[in-house]
């Protein structure tokens, strides 16, 4: 029987609109927090565009008049309603596991970037039995201040997966997936079955763009060097 290859290339994953579909856990929590903290509400497409960027530029998006213990404010009361129930709202997308396991297979180290605090990264992979197809979790400080932006978490994922540049990929469905891979030097695989189009993947920049989970390996392969 063959041994398993295993090469030095990396393959990062965002994790909402990526991994799962968490549109209802997440809109449900920022709805209650614009309830709690009494803020205008707004309609179910905007909401749908906080999923992805931090919680953080989400709010000063579109609360400007929100201070920054305004903003500590909402972030609490959002996660009220998320650590209770919102959280495990959320479903894996079809064919997303297979491509985990394929990637694998071929001799990929695997691992989440996300801009979701870590803690509740973990938690959700758990949740999901993910953990034995991803080398290591990464996320957001808990503070939604010292490392948010999506930049920072995967140039942290990245350090402690000693991954290289030339061969590293970061996959997600947002702007702001593609923009923290080309600040940390790494090819950018952009998804559209998540809660970005191709429009906005295509003017981010990103070196390839796909449709579907099923899709994954190879577009990881094209740009994994």
């Amino acid at each position: 029987m063959g041994s398993k290859v295993v090469t030095d290339k990396t393959i990062f994953f965002d994790f909402d609109g990526t991994i799962a579909d968490s549109e209802r856990g997440i809109v449900d929590s920022i709805k209650y927090m614009v309830r709690q903290r009494r803020l205008k509400p707004l309609t179910d497409a905007q909401y749908r565009t906080w999923i992805g960027p931090s919680l953080t530029y989400s709010i000063n998006q579109f609360y400007p008049e929100l201070d920054a213990a305004g903003v500590d404010r909402a972030i609490e009361s959002y996660r009220v309603y998320y650590e209770a129930r919102g959280i495990f709202e959320a479903d894996l997308y079809r064919g997303i596991t297979d491509s985990l396991q394929a990637l694998r297979a071929d001799g990929f180290h695997t691992a989440v970037a996300s801009s979701k605090p870590e803690a509740m990264v973990v938690r959700l992979v758990d949740h999901f039995d993910l953990g034995p197809l991803f080398d290591g979790v990464y996320g957001a400080s808990m503070d939604e201040h010292t490392r948010v932006k999506k930049a920072d978490v995967l140039a942290y994922a990245m350090r402690n997966q000693h991954a290289l540049q030339d061969h590293s990929v970061m996959i997600g469905d947002r702007f702001t997936d593609i923009k923290g891979g080309q600040a940390n030097g790494v090819k950018t695989l952009g998804v559209t079955y998540g809660f970005g189009d191709r429009q906005e993947l295509v003017d981010a920049g990103a070196n390839k763009v796909v449709d579907h989970p099923t899709q994954l390996v190879a577009g990881s392969s094209a740009l994994a060097g």
